[in-house]
């Protein structure tokens, strides 16, 4: 069998999301695509359009933007077969969390993310689910000029360390093209 947890790491429009689907089994378990996207203005809800058009009909849509792990957790109790989970992504949950938050509570957001980062790997490891996550790699971009900026690199540097030394597989996907970072 193949890794139980696996991240998808890649800069915008690197091809990490078509990516991460393609490692989702088809082996007839059901799938449960967990969407932290929202679609606050036209161009995001055509990302969006774009994103569910991509996907098998037969998988269930999970919508939620702030809190992932107990959303997925809910939905994982009351399933009773082995599902496959794609969870895309933690950096738009990240942001989503930011931007809901006073800047001056940023220790507050940095416990929400940790807090809701382990609900969701557990919740997946509880239920016996093979996961996908996909984040963007923020560490190969430029320290941002503003606070706002580096508490966002701050927050997604923290969760992706975290989420890769969990992770039984890696990988980073550059143009399109996706390679191995662990094994």
């Amino acid at each position: 069998m193949s890794a139980r947890l696996t991240l998808v790491l890649g800069g915008i429009r690197s091809g990490k999301s078509a990516f991460a689907e393609s490692l989702v089994p088809d082996d007839g378990r059901s799938v449960v695509y967990v969407a932290t996207g929202q679609a606050g203005d036209e161009e995001m809800s055509e990302r969006i359009r774009r994103h569910r058009d991509r996907r098998p009909s037969n998988w269930q849509t999970l919508e939620a933007p702030l809190d992932p792990g107990a959303e997925l957790s809910k939905l994982l109790a009351s399933s009773c077969d082995n599902p496959a989970v794609l969870v895309d992504s933690l950096d738009v949950w990240l942001a989503n969390l930011l931007l809901e938050h006073e800047p001056e509570e940023f220790s507050q957001i940095e416990n929400l993310a940790s807090a809701g980062l382990e609900a969701l790997l557990s919740g997946c490891r509880e239920a016996d689910a093979f996961t996908v996550l996909v984040s963007s790699e923020v560490g190969l971009s430029p320290v941002s000029p503003n606070r706002l900026g580096r508490r966002f690199q701050d927050l997604l540097g923290t969760a992706n360390q975290r989420a890769a030394a969990a992770a039984d597989q890696v990988y980073l996907v550059v143009a399109g093209i996706p390679m191995q970072i662990k094994p």
